[in-house]
Protein backbone atom coordinates (compact mmCIF):
# COMPACT_ATOMS: atom_id res chain seq x y z
CA UNK A 1 0.00 0.00 0.00
CA UNK A 2 1.20 3.82 -1.02
CA UNK A 3 0.83 5.39 2.11
CA UNK A 4 1.55 9.26 2.80
CA UNK A 5 2.21 10.50 6.41
CA UNK A 6 1.86 14.72 6.87
CA UNK A 7 4.33 15.98 9.24
CA UNK A 8 6.08 12.57 8.96
CA UNK A 9 9.65 14.06 9.74
CA UNK A 10 8.52 14.97 13.37
CA UNK A 11 8.72 12.44 16.22
CA UNK A 12 5.87 10.13 16.02
CA UNK A 13 5.74 10.86 12.15
CA UNK A 14 9.14 9.27 11.55
CA UNK A 15 8.80 6.13 13.96
CA UNK A 16 5.54 5.68 11.96
CA UNK A 17 7.05 6.04 8.82
CA UNK A 18 9.81 3.67 9.68
CA UNK A 19 7.20 0.71 11.38
CA UNK A 20 5.09 1.40 8.05
CA UNK A 21 8.41 0.84 5.43
CA UNK A 22 9.23 -2.28 7.64
CA UNK A 23 5.61 -3.76 6.37
CA UNK A 24 6.64 -3.27 3.39
CA UNK A 25 4.44 -0.25 2.36
CA UNK A 26 5.52 2.40 -0.14
CA UNK A 27 5.88 5.68 2.52
CA UNK A 28 5.74 9.08 1.01
CA UNK A 29 5.94 11.90 3.89
CA UNK A 30 5.85 15.67 3.87
CA UNK A 31 7.13 17.85 5.98
CA UNK A 32 8.19 21.76 6.18
CA UNK A 33 10.60 20.95 8.88
CA UNK A 34 9.50 23.52 11.30
CA UNK A 35 9.61 21.46 14.41
CA UNK A 36 10.11 18.01 12.70
CA UNK A 37 13.86 17.18 11.13
CA UNK A 38 15.96 15.88 8.88
CA UNK A 39 17.97 14.16 11.33
CA UNK A 40 14.59 11.84 12.58
CA UNK A 41 14.11 10.17 9.21
CA UNK A 42 17.48 10.22 6.93
CA UNK A 43 18.09 6.84 7.92
CA UNK A 44 14.57 5.87 5.76
CA UNK A 45 16.60 7.12 2.58
CA UNK A 46 17.94 3.64 2.97
CA UNK A 47 14.43 2.04 1.72
CA UNK A 48 13.78 1.69 -2.33
CA UNK A 49 9.89 2.55 -1.23
CA UNK A 50 10.61 5.53 1.05
CA UNK A 51 10.04 9.37 -0.56
CA UNK A 52 10.50 12.70 1.09
CA UNK A 53 9.11 16.20 0.17
CA UNK A 54 9.76 19.21 1.65
CA UNK A 55 7.08 21.17 1.83
CA UNK A 56 3.43 22.69 3.86
CA UNK A 57 0.06 20.87 3.84
CA UNK A 58 -0.64 24.65 3.31
CA UNK A 59 0.44 24.15 -0.53
CA UNK A 60 -2.51 22.78 -1.59
CA UNK A 61 -0.66 21.73 -5.49
CA UNK A 62 1.57 19.96 -3.69
CA UNK A 63 -0.95 17.95 -1.28
CA UNK A 64 -3.22 17.83 -4.61
CA UNK A 65 -0.35 15.55 -6.23
CA UNK A 66 0.47 13.87 -3.08
CA UNK A 67 -2.92 12.49 -2.06
CA UNK A 68 -3.48 11.55 -5.56
CA UNK A 69 -0.77 9.31 -5.40
CA UNK A 70 -1.74 7.40 -2.43
CA UNK A 71 -4.01 4.93 -0.73
CA UNK A 72 -4.58 6.36 2.47
CA UNK A 73 -3.68 9.33 4.62
CA UNK A 74 -1.57 9.51 8.41
CA UNK A 75 -2.43 13.22 8.87
CA UNK A 76 -0.11 14.18 11.76
CA UNK A 77 1.23 17.24 10.56
CA UNK A 78 0.56 20.34 13.38
CA UNK A 79 1.93 22.91 15.48
CA UNK A 80 3.19 20.40 18.39
CA UNK A 81 4.55 21.33 22.18
CA UNK A 82 3.14 23.65 24.44
CA UNK A 83 5.89 25.93 24.31
CA UNK A 84 5.98 26.17 20.43
CA UNK A 85 2.20 27.13 20.33
CA UNK A 86 2.36 29.62 23.06
CA UNK A 87 4.99 31.16 21.54
CA UNK A 88 3.48 30.48 17.74
CA UNK A 89 -0.09 31.27 18.13
CA UNK A 90 -0.87 32.38 14.47
CA UNK A 91 0.76 29.79 12.65
CA UNK A 92 -0.57 27.03 15.17
CA UNK A 93 -4.16 28.03 14.10
CA UNK A 94 -3.36 28.12 10.34
CA UNK A 95 -1.79 25.05 10.07
CA UNK A 96 -4.04 22.90 12.50
CA UNK A 97 -7.15 24.35 10.99
CA UNK A 98 -6.57 25.40 7.03
CA UNK A 99 -4.17 22.24 6.91
CA UNK A 100 -6.60 19.74 8.25
CA UNK A 101 -8.97 21.83 5.52
CA UNK A 102 -7.04 20.66 2.29
CA UNK A 103 -5.99 17.40 3.92
CA UNK A 104 -9.67 16.03 4.46
CA UNK A 105 -11.15 17.96 1.20
CA UNK A 106 -8.67 16.40 -0.84
CA UNK A 107 -9.11 12.65 1.34
CA UNK A 108 -12.90 13.65 0.11
CA UNK A 109 -12.46 14.16 -3.01
CA UNK A 110 -10.32 11.04 -3.83
CA UNK A 111 -11.79 8.48 -1.71
CA UNK A 112 -8.95 8.22 0.83
CA UNK A 113 -8.87 7.12 4.12
CA UNK A 114 -7.71 8.85 6.83
CA UNK A 115 -6.12 8.75 9.77
CA UNK A 116 -6.58 12.32 12.35
CA UNK A 117 -4.15 12.44 14.81
CA UNK A 118 -5.76 15.13 17.61
CA UNK A 119 -4.76 15.81 21.15
CA UNK A 120 -5.57 15.33 24.82
CA UNK A 121 -5.34 19.10 24.85
CA UNK A 122 -9.09 18.96 23.36
CA UNK A 123 -10.62 18.44 27.04
CA UNK A 124 -9.21 21.56 28.22
CA UNK A 125 -9.83 22.17 32.25
CA UNK A 126 -12.18 19.47 32.78
CA UNK A 127 -11.50 18.15 36.09
CA UNK A 128 -12.95 14.37 35.34
CA UNK A 129 -10.56 11.75 35.36
CA UNK A 130 -10.09 10.17 33.69
CA UNK A 131 -11.31 11.88 30.51
CA UNK A 132 -13.69 9.90 28.05
CA UNK A 133 -14.48 10.97 24.70
CA UNK A 134 -17.60 11.62 25.11
CA UNK A 135 -17.01 14.57 28.32
CA UNK A 136 -17.55 17.94 27.98
CA UNK A 137 -14.35 20.14 27.28
CA UNK A 138 -13.95 23.25 29.46
CA UNK A 139 -12.05 26.04 28.31
CA UNK A 140 -10.57 29.15 29.39
CA UNK A 141 -10.67 32.91 28.12
CA UNK A 142 -9.98 33.50 24.63
CA UNK A 143 -7.12 35.50 25.96
CA UNK A 144 -5.17 32.79 26.61
CA UNK A 145 -3.55 31.50 23.89
CA UNK A 146 -2.96 28.02 24.75
CA UNK A 147 -6.96 27.22 24.07
CA UNK A 148 -6.81 28.57 20.71
CA UNK A 149 -4.61 25.29 20.21
CA UNK A 150 -7.23 23.10 21.86
CA UNK A 151 -10.27 24.95 19.89
CA UNK A 152 -8.04 24.45 16.43
CA UNK A 153 -7.91 20.50 17.61
CA UNK A 154 -11.29 20.34 18.29
CA UNK A 155 -12.68 21.81 15.15
CA UNK A 156 -10.09 19.51 13.16
CA UNK A 157 -12.72 16.83 15.15
CA UNK A 158 -15.57 18.65 14.26
CA UNK A 159 -14.74 18.67 10.35
CA UNK A 160 -13.65 14.89 10.02
CA UNK A 161 -16.79 13.86 11.70
CA UNK A 162 -18.89 16.03 9.56
CA UNK A 163 -17.48 14.99 6.50
CA UNK A 164 -17.54 11.24 7.53
CA UNK A 165 -21.36 11.91 8.35
CA UNK A 166 -22.19 13.93 5.44
CA UNK A 167 -20.11 12.10 2.71
CA UNK A 168 -19.52 8.90 4.34
CA UNK A 169 -15.33 9.74 3.98
CA UNK A 170 -13.48 6.89 6.12
CA UNK A 171 -11.79 8.22 8.65
CA UNK A 172 -11.08 7.69 12.54
CA UNK A 173 -9.74 10.32 15.17
CA UNK A 174 -7.03 9.45 17.86
CA UNK A 175 -6.61 11.73 20.57
CA UNK A 176 -3.12 11.42 21.37
CA UNK A 177 -1.88 11.65 25.46
CA UNK A 178 2.04 12.76 25.88
CA UNK A 179 3.41 10.09 23.12
CA UNK A 180 7.70 9.91 24.03
CA UNK A 181 10.24 7.73 23.20
CA UNK A 182 13.42 7.97 21.60
CA UNK A 183 13.75 10.99 18.96
CA UNK A 184 11.75 13.19 20.97
CA UNK A 185 13.39 16.85 21.82
CA UNK A 186 12.50 18.70 25.15
CA UNK A 187 12.99 22.13 23.30
CA UNK A 188 9.23 22.71 22.48
CA UNK A 189 7.97 21.88 26.08
CA UNK A 190 8.05 17.96 25.94
CA UNK A 191 8.97 17.30 29.96
CA UNK A 192 10.69 13.78 29.83
CA UNK A 193 13.40 14.61 27.21
CA UNK A 194 13.71 18.12 29.19
CA UNK A 195 13.93 16.08 32.61
CA UNK A 196 16.26 13.31 31.45
CA UNK A 197 18.97 15.76 30.02
CA UNK A 198 19.08 17.88 32.89
CA UNK A 199 19.75 15.31 35.64
CA UNK A 200 22.49 13.35 32.86
CA UNK A 201 23.80 16.91 33.36
CA UNK A 202 23.23 17.53 36.70
CA UNK A 203 21.91 20.62 35.80
CA UNK A 204 18.28 21.94 37.60
CA UNK A 205 15.61 20.15 37.05
CA UNK A 206 13.00 22.32 35.84
CA UNK A 207 9.28 21.48 37.19
CA UNK A 208 6.96 23.76 35.83
CA UNK A 209 4.07 25.40 38.52
CA UNK A 210 3.88 23.54 41.66
CA UNK A 211 4.49 19.88 40.45
CA UNK A 212 0.83 18.67 41.62
CA UNK A 213 -0.06 18.57 37.82
CA UNK A 214 -1.24 14.24 36.99
CA UNK A 215 -0.19 12.96 33.33
CA UNK A 216 -0.20 9.78 31.75
CA UNK A 217 2.43 8.86 29.21
CA UNK A 218 2.50 7.00 26.13
CA UNK A 219 5.15 4.61 24.38
CA UNK A 220 5.72 5.67 21.33
CA UNK A 221 5.35 1.68 19.98
CA UNK A 222 1.97 1.37 21.73
CA UNK A 223 0.87 4.34 20.35
CA UNK A 224 1.90 3.22 17.18
CA UNK A 225 0.11 -0.36 17.97
CA UNK A 226 -2.90 1.64 18.82
CA UNK A 227 -2.77 4.05 15.58
CA UNK A 228 -2.74 0.70 13.24
CA UNK A 229 -5.23 -1.37 14.48
CA UNK A 230 -8.07 1.68 14.48
CA UNK A 231 -7.18 1.81 10.93
CA UNK A 232 -7.35 -1.79 10.16
CA UNK A 233 -11.00 -2.06 12.19
CA UNK A 234 -13.74 -0.81 10.01
CA UNK A 235 -15.77 -0.16 13.56
CA UNK A 236 -13.69 2.97 14.22
CA UNK A 237 -15.33 4.44 11.30
CA UNK A 238 -16.25 8.07 12.05
CA UNK A 239 -15.08 7.31 15.56
CA UNK A 240 -12.68 9.76 18.26
CA UNK A 241 -10.49 7.27 20.26
CA UNK A 242 -8.19 8.34 23.25
CA UNK A 243 -4.83 7.14 23.32
CA UNK A 244 -2.68 6.27 25.78
CA UNK A 245 -1.79 4.80 29.19
CA UNK A 246 -4.44 5.03 32.19
CA UNK A 247 -0.62 4.59 34.40
CA UNK A 248 -0.20 8.30 35.75
CA UNK A 249 2.58 10.27 37.71
CA UNK A 250 2.50 14.22 39.13
CA UNK A 251 5.03 15.71 37.50
CA UNK A 252 7.53 16.02 40.66
CA UNK A 253 6.71 12.74 41.27
CA UNK A 254 8.66 11.96 37.47
CA UNK A 255 11.05 14.48 38.22
CA UNK A 256 12.40 12.65 41.60
CA UNK A 257 12.29 9.33 39.59
CA UNK A 258 14.37 10.10 36.75
CA UNK A 259 16.68 12.14 39.21
CA UNK A 260 17.01 8.55 40.52
CA UNK A 261 17.12 6.36 37.44
CA UNK A 262 19.74 9.06 36.35
CA UNK A 263 21.83 8.73 39.26
CA UNK A 264 21.85 12.60 39.65
CA UNK A 265 22.77 14.93 41.76
CA UNK A 266 20.88 17.74 40.15
CA UNK A 267 18.39 19.79 42.40
CA UNK A 268 15.25 19.69 41.48
CA UNK A 269 13.23 23.28 41.87
CA UNK A 270 10.13 24.90 40.47
CA UNK A 271 9.52 27.16 38.03
CA UNK A 272 6.59 29.81 38.16
CA UNK A 273 4.58 29.46 34.90
CA UNK A 274 5.03 33.18 34.29
CA UNK A 275 8.63 32.71 33.78
CA UNK A 276 8.22 29.98 31.21
CA UNK A 277 5.29 31.08 29.34
CA UNK A 278 3.32 34.07 28.59
CA UNK A 279 2.36 35.82 31.83
CA UNK A 280 -1.77 34.72 31.46
CA UNK A 281 -0.52 30.76 30.94
CA UNK A 282 -2.96 28.41 32.10
CA UNK A 283 -2.41 24.42 33.01
CA UNK A 284 -4.48 21.48 33.51
CA UNK A 285 -4.45 19.80 36.64
CA UNK A 286 -5.02 16.40 35.52
CA UNK A 287 -4.94 14.65 32.12
CA UNK A 288 -5.48 11.30 32.39
CA UNK A 289 -7.06 9.21 30.01
CA UNK A 290 -9.79 6.46 29.65
CA UNK A 291 -9.02 3.86 27.13
CA UNK A 292 -12.05 1.31 27.71
CA UNK A 293 -13.25 2.40 23.90
CA UNK A 294 -9.92 1.70 22.44
CA UNK A 295 -9.60 -2.20 23.94
CA UNK A 296 -13.32 -2.60 23.35
CA UNK A 297 -13.11 -1.96 19.74
CA UNK A 298 -9.10 -3.16 19.16
CA UNK A 299 -7.90 -5.17 21.96
CA UNK A 300 -5.25 -2.42 22.25
CA UNK A 301 -3.59 -2.60 25.63
CA UNK A 302 -0.02 -0.56 26.28
CA UNK A 303 2.34 -2.79 26.91
CA UNK A 304 5.32 -0.41 28.25
CA UNK A 305 5.26 0.76 31.56
CA UNK A 306 6.23 4.07 33.01
CA UNK A 307 9.43 3.01 34.29
CA UNK A 308 10.52 0.67 31.56
CA UNK A 309 9.94 3.76 29.17
CA UNK A 310 11.88 6.14 31.47
CA UNK A 311 14.96 3.48 31.06
CA UNK A 312 14.45 2.95 27.20
CA UNK A 313 14.75 6.72 26.93
CA UNK A 314 17.55 7.30 29.13
CA UNK A 315 19.43 4.71 26.96
CA UNK A 316 18.89 6.80 23.95
CA UNK A 317 21.17 9.56 25.83
CA UNK A 318 23.98 7.37 27.31
CA UNK A 319 24.77 5.10 24.93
Amino acid sequence: MKILITGGAGFIGSHLAEYLLDQNHEVIVVDNLSTGSIENIAHLTEYDNFEFYEGSILNYKLMLRLVTSCECIYHLAAAVGVKYVVEHPLDSLIVNVRGTEIVLDLANVFRKKVFLASSSEVYGKNGTRPFQENDDRILGSIAVSRWGYSCSKAFDEFLAAAYYKSSKLDVVIGRLFNVCGPKQKGIYGMVIPRFIQQALNNQPITVYGEGTQIRSFTYITDAITAIEKLMSDSQAKGEVFNIGSPESISIMELAEKIKELCQSDSEIITVPYEEVYEGDFEDMLYRLPDISKLKAVTGFNPEVSLEEMLKKITKEYTE
